[in-house]
């Protein structure tokens, strides 16, 4: 922080990374200076933003010396009551007492030598506001919340959550150490079942991580891991931030599931929503929310307040107790779940007061840095991943941005945002325009290759082709957009190939074949389409298999070559007319061919040194569905190009060539051959 201070008046660490941003110096001074006093005021008066983020150690419901503790932050409400089965749901002997600082606080004593309030039991804080009405809301910090299953649009309950030690979940085993580059396999523990049902952390963490260790993965994202009360929000409208989602487990059974992986070798990242909150009142914090003004609220006042796309709530990032709120969210699941980082939903409505609404960002760097830009949520993010690196060293923190910011995958020493990485968010729209508006034969190699690379430099970033948002309802997955009806009636391996499904199997590798539905009324409450179909990868006879095996020798062939963390990426043809992709990844060379039917023998694609190389994959391969068109068994030796040191001279730019056959749709890779001296 001191090195922070004297660069606010030299020179700031990204500028040097970035002249461009020279003309912007004054916006990086005046956020740095923002960040710098805000954590100094948390240091005078919290003794430090480590100790500042023990909140739930403070707030919520606590064990100490013969009783209980509940304090709540609720500076609107004029009395105030605990509530819940302990006391039959009468406060009238638990009243209670203000602070100047709108916290309520009461001691509760232990009764025969036992917490009055029982492990597992429901509680509820009820208060009146400024109008004289009593209303009961969910424990802002609850540790669990549960509702009745038997009862239709049943209510949230705030559960007090302590167990007996006997019962207590006690990790074994260390947190993996960090891979070279992540190869996160993003998961819904609810729709991973093969059943039509809501699976559990436990099955999950014994049926479902074998397969994704075994498919080469390092790295598991766990999305609706927060509680949510509306299930087909996909976990994006939390409702109680410190409690796991109760549909899958409780807290215990979470734990399991982290130690599971980590047994396994899995980090596990949990995707974490700080941009906005859920609208409800009853089970959310927005039933905090009775009029108040912003700086007795956790969230803005009027419009500023209300996400209009989302129908939630906005936070007030430069509210203390907000402040407090959040960051201790972020220690709580590090801690005491052990998670190994996380990946930070909606960054983007967070950065502007426009939230990206109606915005587009073309890269001029005004759209970044001006009246628009929230620095109280800028600042924020900066202290929650200074925050996370101090208590984490190793822990991997990645932002879903889709606006380009410059410098949110920078340190904050530097005066960046601090993020390890950010999503390239263009990718999955890239290929979907591809699939959806172009024949094959119109795909542009030149602007593949440009999505494809298209990234800040040194800004570190996670490449995905689909997720989540590319399969939910109202839309399909890339399989089902390659091969709709027929992947139900032409994925045998009995019968040959329709030129419908060959294609498919030719260009798609991996992902859920399925679209996604939530059960809602449109579909009758059905968990049909709200499941992870196992069985179809696991049936023999089925062709669903090849694209697994696929996914499994692609994350393997980085787990050998380590090409993913490579800072060597050059491509070095985007061919037109050919529709192919040459590029170098760390010391493998890719080989892409687009076309839907030219096969290339002898095409010479340049490569960096001379030598021998060989296949190391090939998606034509018959284990992934392919026809078999390319010999693994063949040495390639490549040939000079030009004059050494004057890469004009070279072919593409390469001082090395060798020849390959490159049938259409394929995708071959190449590693040289090190010879024994």
């Amino acid at each position: 922080m001191a090195n922070m201070e004297k660069d606010r008046d030299k020179n700031i660490g990204i500028m040097s990374l970035d002249p461009g941003l020279e003309p912007f110096k004054d916006h990086f001074r005046y956020r740095i200076v923002r960040y710098v006093e805000q954590k100094k005021l948390i240091e005078k008066y919290e003794r430090g933003l480590e100790e500042f983020a023990q909140g739930y150690l403070k707030f919520g419901f606590n064990r100490e010396e013969n009783g209980i503790v509940y304090r709540e932050w609720a500076p609107a409400a004029q009395e105030a009551q605990v509530i819940g089965d302990f006391n039959g749901w009468d406060g009238s002997n638990h009243i209670m007492e203000k602070n100047q600082y709108g916290v309520w606080a009461i001691k509760i004593p232990d009764y025969g030598g036992n917490p009055a309030i029982p492990h597992n039991s429901r509680v509820k804080f009820r208060f009146k506001h400024g109008n004289g009405v009593w209303i009961d809301r969910i424990p802002a910090w609850i540790k669990y919340a549960t509702l009745d299953t038997t009862r239709f649009a049943a209510p949230y309950d705030g559960v007090y959550w302590d167990p007996p030690p006997s019962e207590r979940y006690e990790f074994k085993h260390p947190r993996p150490p960090n891979p070279k580059a992540p190869r996160i396999y993003e998961a819904h523990v609810g729709m991973s079942s093969s059943e039509p049902c809501i699976n559990s952390y436990r099955e999950f963490a014994d049926d479902v991580l074998p397969r994704i260790q075994s498919n080469n993965y390092n790295t598991v994202q766990l999305m609706a891991i927060m509680e949510h009360s509306y299930y087909g929000s996909f976990g994006y409208h939390v409702t109680n931030f410190f409690a796991v989602s109760s549909r899958s487990g409780t807290p215990e059974d979470l734990k399991y599931l982290i130690d599971k992986a980590h047994s396994l070798g899995l980090k596990v990242l949990m995707d974490v929503v700080h941009s906005h909150t859920s609208n409800n009142v009853t089970d959310g914090l927005n039933g905090y929310d009775v009029g108040q003004s912003s700086q007795e609220s956790y969230f803005h006042t009027g419009n500023r307040g209300y996400h209009k796309l989302w129908d939630s709530r906005l936070f007030n990032y430069a509210n203390w107790e907000v402040l407090r709120f959040l960051l201790s969210n972020l220690r709580w699941w590090l801690v005491e779940f052990q998670f190994d980082g996380f990946r930070f939903d909606g960054v983007t409505s967070m950065l502007y007061h426009h939230h990206g609404i109606d915005s587009v960002f073309t890269g001029n760097y005004n759209e970044y840095f001006s009246e628009v830009t929230d620095v109280d949520a800028v600042v924020y993010l900066m202290l929650a991943n200074c925050l996370i690196h101090n208590i984490l060293p190793d822990a991997t923190v990645i932002a879903e941005d889709v606006s380009g910011m410059p410098a949110l995958a920078r340190p904050v020493s530097e005066g960046g945002i601090g993020f390890d990485y950010r999503l390239a968010m263009a990718i999955p729209d890239k290929w979907i325009d591809c699939l959806k508006n172009k024949r094959d034969e119109e795909w542009l190699m030149k602007e593949i290759s440009w999505t494809l690379t298209n990234r800040r430099y040194t800004e570190k970033c996670i490449s995905y082709a689909e997720s989540h948002d590319q399969a939910i309802v109202g839309d399909k997955t890339f399989a089902f957009l390659l091969m709709d009806k027929e992947m139900y009636s032409g994925m045998s391996c009995l019968m040959d190939a329709s030129p419908v499904i060959e294609r498919g199997i030719a260009l798609h590798k991996f992902g859920h074949p399925d679209w996604i539905d939530f059960p809602r009324e449109g579909n009758g409450w059905s968990y049909d389409k709200c499941r992870r179909q196992w069985n179809l990868v696991d049936t023999d006879h089925l062709r669903f298999k090849f694209m697994n095996a696929f996914d499994r020798a692609m994350n393997l062939l980085d787990d050998k070559f380590s090409f993913l963390a490579s800072t060597k990426q050059i491509v070095s043809s985007t061919s037109e007319e050919d529709k192919v992709i040459v590029f170098e990844r760390g010391d493998l060379v890719f080989v892409i061919n687009f076309h839907p039917k030219n096969t290339y023998d002898g095409y010479k694609i340049g490569c960096d040194f001379p030598g021998k190389y060989r296949v190391t994959l090939d998606s034509d391969a018959w284990e992934f569905g392919g026809l078999g068109r390319v010999s693994h068994d063949v040495d390639h030796f490549t040939s000079q190009e030009g004059i050494p040191g004057l890469p004009e001279t070279n072919f593409n730019n390469r001082p090395n060539s060798f020849k390959v056959s490159s049938p259409p749709r394929t995708c071959v890779v190449y590693y040289k051959v090190e010879e024994n001296i």
